[in-house]
């Protein structure tokens, strides 16, 4: 035996097996047993491995190089080496056996055999085999023989490492154990474990959870040799759990251990509460949000001539009335909340006085008539009357220069049972800025100061449209077409058409809305006068041209033009005891009433109605057969549509002569006009 080339093979041995083997001193004297991973070595003066071994020792791995007898009182040929060693697999996984060397080489796994080099060899021979060695103790034995000749014998277990092969985590971490330890303003767990039994463990995780939590958050990563961590939990006075769990080379992670309980020391103060006052005539009105660990509330004041802050209540609720305020005195006010362990934290500081509230939660729109505020009414329900107050510069001066009159005041109740009020400012101009603020006045006669500040800029301009172009009058039968270009204005809202008169202000026809550039003036007889029309365009805001009495105010579009004459070219004699008013019914029929002496009911023989027909020139007769002498109208079903139309009667004498009434006209329009 050469110790020497034995200890640097037993070094390599342990290389190639992971490095986890504990190296165990190969003793020369007999041993009857081996700590695990050390094998036991028994040496046999034969190839049977029969009789008593001839000297047993321990050995921490198998990497031999004997040229002569290994052992004294062996012989140097015909001898055989048993290595056996039984060890806790942890988990389990895959492995590489792995056997070289001469002659013959046999490993077993629980008796069962994986390698079998089993020959009379001049040369050397190896085999490595993948097996998957289950969870748990196991038994590895390796039997050896040397024949003849120099002896040599290298045998290997080591896990299979590779992410792709290895799927099988580490076993939970046992014997874990979790000590909190509060020192001074420093408090931390200590955290220890026994070691995992798995070859292939590449180190250990720590993870902490609060108490009545599912999530775990990861709090430390030590190696394979580390089995002890340190954590600073959240000073809370909240409960923690800890667990470890063991991963491997593979990046399998084990199952938690069980569970260690920690209970925090409280060390943190409750949020801070966000503090509000309302002032009101009789009282500091505070109110404040509640932080969630607070299990009592301090409420602190000042005065301007303090210089300290002074406690004036304790309360477990979230709001507090100080009546105890002098009327028109500004207070200082903060609340600190504490929890339990009588940690603390202030809010935020407020001022407040008490006096009459401004009118509250005011909002403003600006419609294109004008500016409309609405807001709620202030607590108690004691308002006699509101100021509002307008002005183009900021801040607003509550002075009687800008006093506004807020008109179509209102009052409602909402849902909630607030009171609504609300009013609207017409007066102000359009695309001009203005700020607002309001006053209220209580029932006892005391006014408040000014709400909130409100900026708005009313829509618009103070600038009527351009005039129309391009303004036409087509005479028709029935009246005029007028017809112009379409306005440029892009806030156009309407067109107003009037027929001017020189004598008169002018005569409202009608409103056209944008989008149409066209309106029919009529139905008007065509009997050949001269009319003027003008059109007006106006804006949403309300801004157009208009007449002050004696002339437009702004420059305006009119057109001048003269009706077509219609009328008959030849008119009867008006002899007959009779008068006709021609009309237009709805629908497609014209008419006429009918007034006469008594004489014609009683002395004529009837009454004809003729209409002057403009392509022969002459009056036809309508009637087929004569009206009755006492017939007080007429309604002509056959009147043609859109055109002026002239109507006359004769009285019919018991001889068949005539007499003729006056002419009188009647106008339709066309249908769907």
């Amino acid at each position: 035996m050469n110790p020497a080339r034995h200890a640097t093979a037993a070094a390599l041995a342990l290389s190639v097996a992971g490095g986890l083997l504990a190296a165990a001193t190969t003793s020369a004297s007999a041993a009857a047993s081996c700590t695990s991973p050390a094998l036991k070595r028994q040496f046999f003066a034969n190839t049977t491995f029969s009789g008593t071994a001839k000297k047993t020792d321990c050995d921490s791995a198998i990497d031999e190089s004997w040229s002569g007898a290994p052992a004294s009182g062996l012989p140097k040929d015909n001898f055989g080496v048993r290595w056996t060693v039984t060890r806790d697999f942890g988990s389990g996984g895959p492995f590489a056996l792995s056997a070289a060397g001469t002659d013959g080489i046999r490993v077993y796994l629980d008796n069962s055999r994986k390698i079998d080099l089993w020959s009379n060899t001049t040369g050397s021979h190896s085999k490595t085999v993948n097996a998957t060695i289950p969870k748990g103790r196991h038994t590895l034995r390796i039997d050896y023989v040397n024949w003849t000749g120099a002896a040599k014998v290298k045998v290997g277990y080591t896990p299979r490492t590779s992410a792709t092969v290895d799927k099988v985590g580490p076993l939970a971490p046992t014997g874990v154990s979790a000590d909190y330890i509060p020192d001074g303003e420093w408090a931390y767990t200590e955290l220890a474990w026994s070691a995992n039994k798995e070859m292939d463990l590449a180190g250990y995780r720590v993870y902490r959870r609060l108490k009545g939590s599912g999530a775990w958050t990861k709090v430390a990563t030590t190696t394979a040799a580390k089995r002890t961590a340190g954590d600073e939990p959240p000073p809370t006075g909240q409960s923690y759990y800890y667990e470890v769990r063991a991963y491997d080379k593979a990046g399998n992670e084990s199952a938690g251990s069980a569970d260690q309980p920690i209970t925090s020391v409280d060390w943190t103060a409750p949020a801070a509460p966000a503090l509000t006052a309302t002032a009101v005539e009789a009282s500091n009105n505070l109110s404040w949000t509640a932080s969630a660990d607070a299990v009592l509330y301090r409420v602190y004041r000042k005065s301007d001539s303090a210089t300290s802050y002074t406690e004036i209540a304790e309360t477990t609720d979230t709001a507090y009335v100080d009546t105890r305020a002098t009327y028109g005195d500004a207070y200082d006010y903060k609340v600190k909340a504490l929890d339990a362990a009588k940690n603390g934290r202030d809010s935020n500081v407020v001022r407040s006085t008490r006096s009459i509230l401004p009118p509250q939660n005011v909002t403003a729109s600006v419609p294109s008539y004008g500016a409309v505020f609405t807001w709620t009414e202030a607590p108690g329900g004691d308002t006699a009357d509101y100021d509002v107050y307008r002005s183009t510069t900021s801040p607003v001066a509550t002075t009687y220069d800008n006093l506004t009159d807020c008109r179509s005041r209102k009052a409602s109740t909402d849902a909630a049972g607030n009171r609504i009020r609300s009013c609207v400012d017409y007066d102000g101009d359009q695309g001009t800025t203005y700020h607002y603020v309001m006053t209220r006045k209580n029932t006892a006669g005391r006014w408040s100061t000014g709400s909130a500040e409100m900026t708005v800029t009313r829509p618009g301009d103070e600038k009527a449209p351009p005039p129309v172009t391009g303004l036409t009058a087509e005479p028709l039968e029935y009246g005029f077409r007028l017809d112009w270009d379409d306005s440029p204005a892009t806030d156009l809202a309407h067109y107003e058409v009037y027929e001017y008169r020189s004598c008169c202000t002018p005569d409202f026809l009608g409103e056209v809305p944008a989008g149409t550039s066209e309106f029919v003036a009529g139905p008007q007889v065509a009997d050949g006068e001269e009319k003027t029309y003008v059109v007006v365009p106006a804006d949403i805001y309300g801004n157009y041209a208009k007449f002050t009495g004696a002339y437009w105010d702004s420059p305006v579009a009119s057109v001048t033009a003269t009706e077509q004459d219609l009328r008959p070219t030849t008119v009867p004699e008006d002899t007959a005891p009779c008068s006709v008013a021609a009309y237009t019914t709805r629908g497609d029929a014209g008419g006429m009433y009918i007034d006469c002496a008594d004489s014609v009911a009683t002395e004529a023989a009837g009454i004809n109605v003729y209409r002057w027909d403009r392509a022969s020139g002459t009056y036809v007769r309508v009637t087929d057969v004569p009206l009755a002498p006492t017939a007080t109208g007429y309604t002509d079903t056959t009147m043609p549509r859109g055109t002026t139309v002239y109507y006359l009667l004769s009285v019919v004498a018991p001889d068949g002569s005539e007499t003729f009434s006056n002419v009188d006209s009647a106008v339709s329009l066309p249908s769907g006009e």
